[in-house]
Order: C-alpha cells, then sequence, then structure tokens
C-alpha cells in the first residue's frame, strides 16, 4: 500500500540544535547556527550520500523545519528524505488535530509530502494512531512510525494501522551505549523479527560520548545539557577513552566509534549535525568494523558508569 519501501540509511541526519534561536541558554546548545553554515553542512551531506533529515515541529517550535526547508531548497525533492513528527503535548483542538499539525510542518519545511511521519510521544496510542491512516492514504505521508513508544504501545499501534492495511514502519527512540533501554525491553528484537528499521537518537549523548568533555573541560556551563553531564563525566572516562583508542587504531575519533557501534547494533543512528566536520565524522563511522570483542567492551565499561541518562519526556521502557 505504501508508495516504496522506506530507504532506511545507515545515519540519519538530526536536525534539533537547529530549532536554536542561538542565544547562549536560549534553546538547546546555543550554538550560532548560520544559513551559510548550514547549506555546507547540507552539501556536504549531499555529496556523502547521506540523505534522510530528522526533524519535528517541536524543535524550536517550527525554527527546525523551517530552516531545514530553506537550506534543502537547493535540492531536487527526490534526492532527499524528510522525517518529521506530530506531538500530542501541542495538539489542537480541531476535528483532526494530525493533520492540523501535519500541514504546519509541510507548511514550514516548503513540501507537500514527508517520507516519514512519526507520532512523537505515546499519549495516547488508540486515540492519536487512527489519525495518521487518511494522510498515508492521501500521499501526504509516505510512511509512518512511532517514538518513545514501548513495547505494547508499538503492538497496538501496529494492530491499528493493520486493519486499515498499513504498519508500523519504523521505530525512533533514545539508544546508546550509555541507554539501552530497548534493547533490555526487546524492542530492538521485535524491529528485527518484523524487519521494522530502529532509529536511534542521543547516540552521543549530546556529547557527552564525543570525547571532547572532561572534568576538566565540561560541557558549556549553563546549556541544559551541562546540567544532565557534567555531573558524570568522571564516570564516563574510561568508556570515552576506550571509544578514542578504538577510533584510533582505525583512523577516527571517539564520536564515530560511538555512531559505529550503534550501526552494529543493528540501528540507524540519528546524529545530530551542527558543522560540516560531522559529516566527516559520519563518512568515517559507517567505514569501521567493530570485532564482538569491541562491542562486549564498550558496553561492559558503559555498565560500569552506573549512570542514567533518561529524558524527561520518556517513560520506562
Amino acid at each position: 500500500m505504501t508508495i516504496d519501501n522506506l530507504k532506511t540509511p545507515k545515519v540519519a541526519l538530526g536536525t534539533w540544535a537547529w530549532g536554536d534561536s542561538g542565544k547562549a541558554g536560549d534553546g538547546y546548545f546555543g550554538s550560532p547556527l548560520t544559513q551559510a553554515g548550514l547549506e555546507e553542512i547540507a552539501d556536504k551531506a549531499h555529496a556523502a550520500g547521506f540523505s534522510l533529515w530528522d526533524t519535528a515541529i517541536v524543535y524550536g517550535m517550527g525554527r527546525s523545519e523551517t530552516v531545514l526547508g530553506e537550506v534543502l531548497k537547493r535540492y531536487p525533492r527526490s534526492d532527499y528524505q524528510l522525517s518529521t513528527k506530530f506531538n500530542a503535548r501541542i495538539a489542537g483542538t480541531g476535528d483532526d488535530p494530525v493533520a492540523d499539525m501535519l500541514e504546519q510542518s509541510l507548511a514550514n519545511l516548503g513540501t507537500d509530502y514527508v517520507n516519514l511521519y512519526w507520532i512523537h510521544n505515546p499519549a495516547d496510542v488508540p486515540r492519536w494512531t487512527p489519525h495518521l491512516i487518511p494522510l498515508l492514504k492521501s500521499g501526504k505521508v509516505n510512511h509512518v512510525g512511532v517514538s518513545n513508544h514501548n513495547l505494547s504501545e508499538i503492538k497496538l499501534a501496529d494492530q491499528i494501522l493493520g486493519e486499515a492495511g498499513f504498519r508500523v514502519e519504523a521505530i525512533q527512540n533514545h539508544y546508546s551505549l550509555l541507554y539501552r533501554s530497548s534493547e533490555d525491553a526487546g524492542i530492538l528484537d521485535y524491529c528485527r523479527n518484523q524487519g521494522i528499521p530502529f532509529f536511534a537518537y542521543m547516540v552521543l549523548e549530546q556529547g557527552a560520548l564525543s570525547g571532547k568533555y572532561s572534568p576538566e573541560n565540561p560541557l558549556p556551563e549553563g546549556s541544559s545539557r551541562a546540567e544532565t553531564y557534567n555531573g558524570m563525566l568522571p564516570q564516563l572516562k574510561a568508556l570515552t577513552d576506550k571509544l578514542a583508542a578504538i577510533g584510533e587504531s582505525q583512523g577516527a575519533a571517539a564520536p564515530d566509534v560511538a555512531t559505529a557501534w550503534a550501526i552494529a547494533k543493528g540501528t540507524t543512528p540519528i546524529i545530530g549535525v551542527t558543522t560540516p566536520h560531522y559529516i566527516d565524522g559520519l563518512v568515517r563511522a559507517v567505514s569501521i568494523t567493530l570485532t564482538s570483542d569491541d562491542i562486549a567492551e564498550l558496553e561492559a565499561l558503559a555498565d560500569a558508569t552506573n549512570v542514567n541518562t533518561r529524558g524527561f519526556w520518556e517513560q520506562e521502557m
């Protein structure tokens, strides 16, 4: 029934930080992103063959979608895939809040369809999932997925869509070396058995696994990620050192290895891209080979950190 099988890339490109206003303390990263800088990122990604861009209407309340739409205008629409999300927390009160929010996203993105549309959080599966069906039939949405849903919610959404001849075609959850709840809860196995792509976000834990930060060089003060991660940097050192050591042996860096780990686990990592050199890292990440020993050692070091990086918006899986 769907137009084409979802083309799942090795890596997807995240634009959460593109919704940032750029003022320190206001927005996610306080990063002064410019249109020219973002166009350079897009050109580099395009040349490297990375074509799936993930955004959401709540990232900067439409700013991320709008900026992304502007930047991608330079390519034919068939050259890239757009992934964005419905969020029940900001749903309107009209007859069909899902369709209304999609219209807003389409206007922001400057397109008449999205390749992948997600229910962002599981608020009320029986209430919101049926609204996806007319959007699939209309062609405004090619594929649908669910984000931050637990296994029973995923199965319920799949059953609701299945009655109309569709299915849940993608899952997107927080998944990293430090946070493997989707694996522990059997969601990764379910995806494997059903042939459903699993998209992993926060693979680098907002930079805490990049190896760039340490107790001596913490994350930028005043940012929300500094509050979350600076206190745990001492516990992360052995893990980030190991990521760096594996990287060094393959001409790569710590974040490339953390990304390669997520790929080795059968997931598609969504990596936030805010500078052109991040694209170089993704090119390296897809060519890294990790042995089963590497993976076991990284996971043992991750377990030993004994930290919990579950986001405030996430339920226990």
